[in-house]
């Protein structure tokens, strides 16, 4: 059963997150494409070579700490862990605007349907969703509005230059 919403679709998530902080080693990594924390992922990055591996990063974690290497990276995920920490847009929107990031941006956590029109226009085309929103119904949320004005990671130019 789809357990994310990728590139509008409902898709089944490839992917672990790891959540544990204290993993020193390589040998205590679970199998398959890991979503490591960025302290975890430090430490260990020299020895992954041979993995595929994303980084997870935490509202207080800003992107500059993945800035050289974000673009060798498949997948970065940014943790809202409050509906109201808004960091997560601004990560997004530094990823791909400044640093070029153009793979997988996941947003985890906090993460409801009302808010996947406006993270998607911050840059993010990946949503593990909170367990209580339906996936279904999110991927409405998708077109809540027909024409947004701002100029955004999907929309380079505001509306008012369209005339």
């Amino acid at each position: 059963m789809p357990n994310i919403i990728k590139d509008g679709a409902l898709v089944d998530d490839s992917w672990v997150l790891v959540s544990s902080t204290d993993i020193s080693d390589t040998s205590a990594l679970p199998e398959g494409n890991l979503i490591l924390p960025l302290g975890v992922w430090q430490q260990l990055k020299n020895s992954l070579e041979d993995r595929n591996v994303g980084v997870w990063l935490n509202s207080d974690e800003p992107p500059e700490a993945i800035r050289e290497e974000c673009r060798q990276l498949p997948l970065i995920a940014i943790n809202f862990p409050v509906f109201g920490d808004g960091r997560g847009y601004s990560y997004a929107h530094v990823l791909r605007a400044q640093y070029g990031f153009d793979g997988e941006l996941r947003a985890i956590g906090d993460v409801l349907k009302d808010q996947l029109f406006y993270m998607k226009r911050c840059g993010f085309n990946s949503f593990a969703m909170r367990e209580d929103q339906k996936l279904e119904e999110a991927l409405n949320h998708f077109s809540d509005f027909s024409k947004p004005y701002q100029a955004a990671a999907d929309q380079p130019h505001p509306l008012f230059l369209n005339r």
